[in-house]
């Protein structure tokens, strides 16, 4: 196995452990990144680390510290921080198993590939995977890594173990504190069963060989362009027009992508009356 593993240590239910090693299951290797440069020469800029006073900073003079208060830091060091080791630094302990359907997806993270760390983890980490396919739920345990402890879902896939990084439950956002300011609107019936209709037409199976990122692709296209010396054309991309909705709905489910619906009429003005404030959910 070439890729180096994001965390090593142990896996344990109960009293049967094994070690273990995660590794990350995607990659962005693939992303156009850029590089920033000097508007004249093209020289790579340096990032300089600068002290406001002194100037010029050496790294080796640089240290961590946590503001406690306006321009007041506590300093730690390096030793201090690894000095501060849970159990889950080491060792994924399972606590619980759940249904999958009890983790909303809001709360889902990154995924990782956790597998036998040598030839001798293989008979424990097998009886625990085998254990965890027939009981069918999610394992949920908490490993440390990059200075944080995580919560981590675990399921079988294969010959090895797929986990998740969960956000914690301050991290997610409450949807109402977003969705409540919605107004209440009654949907017109007629267009709700063309909407419909329009989803069903469009039903497949899930390919993620289908997905693409086509705004990588431009970019790559446009690096092509401009490497080759030739002028670029900059287009301004068109903005949503404003339509009537059920003729809209209505050439979506002919099929008619490319004929533009018809423009909505603007409304009759009224006289200054205020609105009606929007009722919100108990």
């Amino acid at each position: 196995m070439a890729a180096r593993p994001t965390w090593q240590g142990h896996l344990r239910l109960s009293l049967v452990s094994c070690p273990v090693a995660l590794y990350t299951a995607t990659s962005r290797t693939g992303d156009v990144s850029f590089n920033m440069l000097h508007k004249t020469t093209h020289n790579r800029i340096r990032m300089i680390p600068t002290d406001p006073e002194t100037g010029p900073v050496d790294r080796a003079d640089i240290v961590k510290g946590y503001e406690i208060e306006k321009d007041h830091y506590v300093v730690v060091t390096p030793e201090e921080i690894d000095s501060v080791r849970l159990e889950s630094t080491r060792t994924i302990d399972i606590d619980k198993f759940v249904d999958a359907e009890e983790i909303d997806r809001l709360y889902w993270n990154d995924p990782y590939f956790l597998v036998p760390d040598g030839k001798v983890a293989v008979e424990a980490f097998t009886v625990i995977r085998e254990a965890m396919a027939k009981a069918g739920k999610i394992a949920l345990g908490r490993l440390v890594m990059h200075q944080r402890e995580r919560m981590l879902a675990m399921e079988p896939r294969g010959k090895g173990l797929v986990a998740y990084t969960l956000r914690t439950f301050d991290e997610v956002k409450t949807p109402e504190s977003f969705f409540d300011d919605i107004p209440e609107v009654k949907a017109d019936k007629n267009m709700i069963e063309i909407a419909a209709k329009i989803i069903e037409q469009q039903e497949g199976d899930f390919d993620p060989s289908e997905f693409k990122d086509h705004y990588e692709e431009a970019l790559r296209a446009l690096i092509k362009e401009k490497g080759a010396g030739r002028k670029v054309t900059v287009e301004e991309p068109k903005g949503a027009e404003v339509i009537d909705l059920m003729e809209a709905l209505r050439r979506s489910l002919a099929g008619d992508k490319k004929a533009p619906a018809k423009m909505a009429k603007a409304p009759a003005k009224k006289a200054a009356t205020k609105p009606a404030p929007a009722k919100k959910r108990a």
